[in-house]
């Protein structure tokens, strides 16, 4: 079979397109025949040997997120079977070779999720540490639900940092499916355009003067949670927009500014700092968050593309580099390899 393949950490040049054997499932394990793979900033930082999965195996196979049909199970591997629709999460976290820029993957099956009805290979690819992320964020906050559903959120404003980037994009969505009133801040008007189709109720650019007043003007009162991409950057907003006993949902810190915690300005407000990493959020937290992300599509509300607020870029597998190069350099919507 057809796989990306590193033996070394690096740029985009170390990715090469190699044969490999067809691997086999053991128990507890699913063989999915990969239809896209996803791609994500993880993906390649992993690749550098800088980001919060990368390791120090022989070889890799890059991208943790995939879609695909289930061609074999091993034993005990009861909510999957042959022939079922499926979507990847975490398909390489501590299995380097099982990554999804190749035609088939061998993975645990509680990574593996079977695809509602009509969702499509290239959704489910695009799920993933996206999505599964954005629903932890909005399910940490202290006083709300641990789970989302329609009205879970009712009552409730959110700030989600970033709306035009992938995980933004699905917090959007979670957070409006939920019943939440949601606010995005963006840099600039495409991106403010992207974020009002995903859903947003109100766009506001953070790089204007008055940011802050706009915020304050929507909620009065304070927003009730954020959900945050550069919290080095927006930690000054964060906390000049947030109501008392507010969460700051922390996802990444874009552009690298260090976090520099303003201490008595949060004790006042009794602010949660929640710092969210797909990796270690533990396995009840994923299942929970993959059972309410089927319910969100199977209600239509997690649809991708450029009318949805996430444009779609599509590589076909021998130009993985050219996809990991596109995210790295912050192309704006989803990358996907149609492998």
């Amino acid at each position: 079979m057809r796989a990306i393949q590193y033996s070394r950490p690096g740029d985009s040049s170390v990715l090469e397109l190699v044969d490999r054997d067809i691997p086999q499932p053991g128990p507890g394990e699913v063989r999915v025949r990969i239809v896209f793979s996803g791609v994500n900033p993880t993906d390649w930082k992993s690749r550098q040997g800088t980001g919060s999965a990368a390791g120090d195996a022989p070889a890799s196979i890059p991208n943790q997120d995939g879609s695909g049909v289930v061609v074999a199970v091993g034993p005990g591997v009861q909510h999957v079977a042959v022939g079922d629709e499926v979507w990847l999460v975490m398909a390489a976290y501590q299995r380097p070779l099982s990554g999804t820029a190749q035609e088939f993957t061998v993975v645990p099956a509680e990574r593996v999720f079977p695809l509602p009805d009509g969702a499509g290979f290239e959704l489910g690819a695009s799920l993933g540490v996206p999505a599964v992320t954005a629903h932890r964020a909005l399910t940490v906050a202290e006083g709300g639900p641990d789970r989302l559903r329609p009205g879970a959120l009712a009552g409730r404003i959110v700030l989600i940092a970033g709306g035009a980037g992938a995980v933004g994009h699905a917090a959007i969505q979670l957070a409006r499916w939920a019943g939440a009133t949601v606010i995005s801040t963006v840099s600039g008007d495409e991106k403010a355009a992207l974020a009002m189709a995903a859903g947003a109720q109100h766009v506001v650019r953070y790089t204007d003067q008055d940011a802050v007043g706009q915020i304050r003007a929507i909620a009065p009162d304070g927003v009730d949670q954020v959900v945050e991409v550069a919290v080095g950057a927006n930690e000054e907003l964060d906390l000049a927009v947030l109501t008392p006993r507010g969460t700051i949902a922390i996802y990444a810190n874009d552009g690298g500014v260090p976090l520099a915690v303003d201490v008595a300005r949060s004790m006042r407000l009794n602010v949660r700092y929640q710092f969210v990493l797909l990796y270690t959020v533990g396995l009840d937290a994923i299942r929970a968050a993959a059972e309410d992300i089927a319910a969100a599509i199977r209600d239509g509300a997690l649809p991708i593309g450029a009318e949805a607020g996430l444009p779609v870029h599509r590589y076909p597998l021998a130009e993985t580099a050219a996809a990991h190069d596109a995210v790295e350099g912050g192309i704006v919507g989803k990358v996907l390899i149609e492998v």
